[in-house]
């Protein structure tokens, strides 16, 4: 059995103020490195074998901060990243309603209103690479450090729920049993 820890990447000024990031790629903020130290500090007695990220800066600068905790090195995977948004990227939710109110409209009826990735599309992609990872770890506990979007496809693929909002550097934990993923 592989146990998955899944970690929400720290704060950014783009999370403070309500931007839509997708794959844009802004840098953690000074309340997003004090969250990745203290994720680094929680987890320092979890026996962790092994750390992952998002290529993108806010995943990849909270991984290294556990894995200089922990003595371990970060291996990132775009594979991880969190939905693409396409024309929303960058903007807050009062420019997306302006510039895109029917997209907007059905975003918050629960569907997918911006021109990127589908969820299936997210979906298909990181529960890829969570499940390849975790295949090349058969035993033990890894850190899988990825986003919000992210975390939310993987759950709600593992357990038919994608489970509340994750807080910036919250967790979630996961098990791979016989190739299937399950919420622990």
């Amino acid at each position: 059995m592989t146990r998955i820890l899944l970690a929400r990447h720290g704060e950014t000024d783009w999370n403070r103020v309500g931007r839509w990031q997708g794959h844009a790629d802004p840098p953690l903020n000074d309340a997003g490195r004090t969250q990745a130290a203290e994720l680094a500090e929680r987890l320092a007695g979890d026996g962790i074998a092994a750390i992952y990220s998002s290529d993108l800066m806010r995943a990849s600068q909270t991984a290294r901060v556990v894995a200089d905790r922990l003595g371990l090195a970060v291996v990132e995977d775009a594979g991880l990243r969190e939905i693409d948004v396409g024309s929303w990227s960058g903007l807050t939710r009062a420019e997306v309603e302006q510039r895109f109110p029917e997209g907007y409209a059905r975003w918050l009826g629960g569907e997918i209103g911006h021109d990127g990735e589908t969820r299936e599309e997210l979906t298909e992609r990181v529960v890829g690479a969570v499940e390849r990872i975790a295949a090349e770890h058969p035993e033990g506990t890894i850190l899988v450090v990825t986003h919000g979007g992210a975390i939310r496809a993987i759950r709600r693929h593992a357990s038919g729920d994608p489970g509340d909002s994750i807080e910036n550097c919250g967790t979630s934990s996961l098990e791979l049993v016989d190739g299937v993923l399950t919420v622990a």
